[in-house]
């Protein structure tokens, strides 16, 4: 991390994709290469990408670390800032600052299977931790996507959707909510959470890696714990309730936890002993 904990490295962005109408994922790059060399991070954690003269968003970092020299982020437009990254384009620079927060014990979970369960545009605060666990393939049993949205439209990561989908050592499970199907969809149609109990999975030596919106989270809670996962052993990430990224705004501040310091990767039993407006 830089020393100056407020200054951000400088960034081009390398690439672009267009995930939706309104998701992109942006590939960047250090512009100092001795900032490349001295970064690293871990799975679940996030930083804050600014566009200087507009502000700063907090996202997840996206890639994966196995993949070095770059970090990617997939943001959708919903205010000032990611409109403003959104009109950004390949070569410009961008600022960010990080990373932050804690991460997914990925080192606890070798030799078990690994149920990853997402909804919408919650399935960037995962891609990290999945392509980290595919990357290291040899160290995971049964590794199981089940990855829902609105409509095929809103599916994000098409292209890594189909890759998981042709891999032998990946179980992919794609749904979208009735209505939302196109004539030539093959995958289910249904809510998440009715998906995933139709899938009858196995909460044997399982892992179960969870995020998406809270109507989901609300649905999908009671089918974990009928297929037997303990509370401890479900897993999901609260980056959406970070500012600042280091505890010093109260943005994130839950009862006695501030989300960016003490998360955002939270167990089940964690998130059971904060307020229950969360």
């Amino acid at each position: 991390m830089c020393e100056n904990i407020y200054k951000p490295y400088l960034m081009v962005i390398d690439q672009i994709v267009e995930e939706t109408a309104d998701v992109k994922t942006f590939r960047l790059k250090f512009k100092n290469q001795e900032d490349a060399d001295k970064f690293s991070f871990k799975a679940g954690q996030f930083g804050e990408y600014s566009i200087f003269g507009e502000g700063e968003s907090t996202f997840c970092i996206a890639s994966a670390p196995t993949r070095k020299e770059y970090i990617e982020c997939t943001f959708r437009k919903a205010g000032r800032v990611t409109n403003a990254l959104a009109n950004a384009e390949v070569g410009d620079t961008v600022g960010f600052r990080g990373p932050y927060g804690n991460t997914f014990p990925i080192e606890q979970w070798e030799g078990k299977n690994l149920l990853y369960i997402a909804g919408g545009i919650a399935l960037p605060p995962m891609r990290c931790v999945i392509w980290n666990t595919i990357d290291l393939r040899e160290k995971y049993k049964d590794i199981t996507i089940v990855y829902g949205a609105r409509s095929v439209a809103d599916l994000v990561y098409k292209h890594e959707l189909k890759e998981w989908e042709e891999r032998a050592d990946i179980k992919l499970i794609t749904t979208v909510d009735p209505g939302g199907q196109t004539p030539d969809w093959k995958g289910e149609i249904g809510f998440v959470p009715t998906v995933l109990e139709k899938a009858g999975l196995s909460s044997a030596n399982t892992i179960a890696i969870l995020c998406g919106p809270p109507v989901m989270i609300k649905f999908t809670m009671p089918i974990l714990k009928n297929l037997g996962f303990e509370d401890k052993d479900i897993f999901t990430t609260l980056e959406n309730r970070m500012k600042c990224g280091f505890g010093k705004c109260g943005r994130c501040n839950v009862g006695k936890l501030f989300v960016c310091k003490d998360g955002p990767v939270f167990t089940y039993e964690e998130m059971k002993v904060l307020p229950a407006e969360y």
